[in-house]
């Protein structure tokens, strides 16, 4: 059972292209998520795959759900039908299929031993709709327990679903994914490691698979991809597992491919001759029919006789059903009740139940709970409710919970809570001897950016960090973190993550980060608190004209500079400087030759902008000796900066000198700027990178 989280790329209730109403989610991913919705024209049930925004625009993933929703063309009962691939108003992609009431086998797996003969119905079944989709050129490449759904958990109505990384073989087409490994190692077949695949390998998926279910576990292959690929080229061990299931296995998983069957129709068919009896069984399994009327007469007398002489009346009462598997689950959340259904053996056990969810997560539980028989073990009211404590320690959760295997879903408030309760749940299963798995995210639910910019305030000593990923200003629970900013040294990047942990959750975070010298980075400092978003600074190559937004320039190159400004600004001052590689602070604006800082008498206005030139091309230079310019010499090399400052009026009286040190600018900014906060408008900054 997975329960809605706020952070959901859908909600209950929302309508999709004014078609599909979304009632349930049925399972989160790392790429996406899957619900069931409701066709609002038709009634008719149907599953919606949607990805993460962060994958909705990506060409690679966008490419994989159009491979998918191509096997439409496909119609075979045991084979998923898709009906659309198509994007909601929140720019999320979206895929709809046919909704396949029926747990996955990965579920069934996990709650009970499967018997051969089922095994071997869904083989068969499986075999038929690999024909079908083999027929159009379709590989699946990821055949799997978790991929083949039993309608109504029945193995004869096995059905194939998540054709997300199917290879298409038909001429001209080509793999979605490139041609490297796609798939899961534990059932993927030798070949497929090395990018080959062919029909052949969702045969050996098959087997192993089968091989899997009927263990009730994933083959363990490796913990290295070394071990793994030399493990692949060894048989699977069967040992153990009862003829003719076992031969099957055996030849569907060879390594070598040219052992297996050759192809899906030649499975289809092998298996069709064991199950299909022969007559002689069919005339051995039918009953003597003759001596049934003999029979019933003899036990209506003895019921009638009984009846009347009071015999059966303390045996009259109903018996209960047999409950198999034996079930409890559980789901809660902070904006109503816990929902409960179970089967309890009598009324003690379903109010211990009852009292537990209660105790647990302060409120009662809404739900049935039924009588019935299967109880696997005297100690199971007692399990189930340490279970039920041990999640009620989640903010959002459910328990789902099949004889004496158990799935715990939902979100943590944050890591710690969530590795404690991992921790204790595997606890419990060693020393219960149950099958519990876990699907726990961290929180917090919602993380905005302001607490982010709050814990990176101290965390660098070159100028403000920015953070970006968030929809209206917060992060919902999978959403990925950016950092993009100045550092003064490799160390902060560690910093940096060790400031966010307490708060990001799982959520992962990406630096976008470069280094700059300790020069640069006393200036940016001194400006933390500037505007960013009124002045501007252009970057071109002196002798082309061509702009250079990488800011890397070249022996010999003549970088030039222009920083502009908006037309109404033109009465207020402007202050330019360069901070070099080796420390030293140039003054461009006002300079020696020239103490203009009023806008409108630098340059004047056109088209809305005034765009004043601080460092020109050599041939202007050439014509005029009182202008600047810059060509990068041989061993001039290094990370310098111009700045550009926006002020109400001239930041300080007076020129300062031409030449001066990082730490006497930056010591007079932090002085002004501390004086006179309201004098700055603006800021505008610009790296010039000088290579060889």
């Amino acid at each position: 059972m997975t329960s809605p989280l706020p952070g959901d790329i859908f909600e209950v209730g929302q309508v999709l292209n004014n078609t599909y109403e979304i009632d349930k989610i049925l399972g989160r991913g790392g790429t996406g998520e899957v619900y069931r919705a409701r066709n609002k024209i038709t009634g008719r049930l149907v599953a919606v795959k949607a990805l993460n925004r962060q994958f909705s625009g990506n060409a690679d993933y966008i490419e994989l759900m159009k491979r998918e929703e191509e096997m439409r063309a496909i119609q075979h009962p045991a084979v998923v039908r898709y009906t659309e691939c198509s994007m909601s108003d929140g720019d999320h992609v979206f895929l709809v299929m046919d909704y396949v009431e029926g747990p996955p086998l990965s579920d069934v797996m996990a709650r009970r031993r499967m018997d051969p003969r089922e095994l071997l119905i869904i083989a068969h079944r499986v075999a038929e709709g690999l024909v079908a989709t083999h027929a159009q050129g379709i590989i699946h490449r990821d055949l799997s327990p978790d991929n083949i759904i039993l309608r109504d958990g029945d193995p004869a109505e096995a059905t194939i679903i998540d054709f997300g990384i199917a290879k298409d073989t038909a001429t001209g087409a080509r793999t979605i994914v490139g041609s490297d490994f796609a798939g899961k190692y534990e059932y993927s077949a030798p070949e497929q490691l090395d990018g080959q695949v062919d029909e052949k390998s969702d045969l050996y998926a098959l087997g192993a698979t089968l091989l899997a279910a009927w263990r009730g576990e994933t083959p363990f292959l490796g913990a290295t991809p070394g071990e793994i690929i030399r493990r692949k080229q060894s048989p699977l061990d069967t040992d153990g597992v009862p003829a003719p299931l076992k031969d099957i296995i055996d030849r569907l998983t060879a390594p070598d491919a040219a052992v297996r069957p050759a192809n899906a129709k030649a499975l289809a068919g092998e298996l069709d001759r064991i199950l299909r009896p022969s007559e002689k069984q069919e005339k051995a399994s039918k009953p003597k029919r003759r001596l049934v009327p003999a029979l019933f007469g003899l036990v209506v007398l003895a019921g009638a006789a009984g009846w009347f002489g009071g015999f059966f009346d303390r045996f009259m009462t109903p018996p209960l059903p047999v409950a198999a598997p034996y079930q409890l689950d559980l789901s809660f959340a902070q904006d109503g009740p816990p929902t409960l259904t179970a089967h309890a053996p009598n009324e003690v056990i379903a109010s211990q139940f009852r009292d537990a969810v209660s105790a647990s997560l302060g409120a009662p539980p809404t739900g049935d709970i039924t009588l019935a028989t299967g109880q696997p073990s005297d100690a199971w009211p007692t399990n189930v409710a340490t279970l039920i404590g041990l999640a009620a320690r989640l903010k959002t959760g459910s328990v789902a919970i099949a004889d004496q295997s158990a799935q715990v879903g939902g979100l943590a408030v944050d890591v710690p809570t969530k590795t404690a309760v991992i921790a204790d749940l595997t606890a419990f299963a060693t020393q219960a001897g149950w099958r519990v798995t876990s699907d726990i995210a961290a929180g917090p639910l919602r993380l905005s950016e302001k607490t982010l910019l709050a814990a990176l305030d101290t965390t660098t000593g070159c100028g403000p960090l920015s953070v970006s990923g968030a929809t209206d200003g917060n992060f919902a629970v999978s959403d990925p973190i950016t950092i993009a900013g100045n550092l003064a040294d490799a160390a902060s990047n560690d910093v940096i993550r060790t400031a966010l942990q307490p708060f990001v959750g799982e959520r992962p975070i990406t630096l976008n980060t470069q280094l700059l010298n300790p020069e640069l980075c006393m200036i940016r400092q001194a400006l933390v608190q500037a505007p960013t978003n009124i002045v501007s600074l252009s970057v071109a190559d002196g002798e082309t004209g061509e702009r250079r937004l990488s800011g890397v320039f070249t022996t010999d190159e003549n970088p030039v500079v222009d920083v502009m400004i908006p037309a109404q600004f033109g009465q207020a001052a402007l202050w330019v400087m360069a901070v070099s590689a080796d420390g030293s602070v140039f003054h461009v604006i006002p300079n020696a030759k020239n103490g203009q800082t009023r806008i409108d008498q630098l340059a004047p206005a056109e088209n809305g902008l005034h765009r004043i030139r601080v460092l020109h091309d050599i041939d202007d230079f050439i014509a005029n000796p009182d202008l600047l310019a810059v060509r990068i010499k041989n061993g001039d090399y290094g990370k310098s900066e111009v700045i550009a400052i926006l002020s109400t009026e001239p930041l300080w009286d007076g020129r300062r000198p031409t030449q001066e040190s990082v730490a006497s600018t930056a010591q007079a900014l932090e002085q002004t700027l501390a004086n006179h906060p309201e004098r700055l408008l603006g800021v505008a900054s610009f790296i010039i990178d000088a290579r060889p």
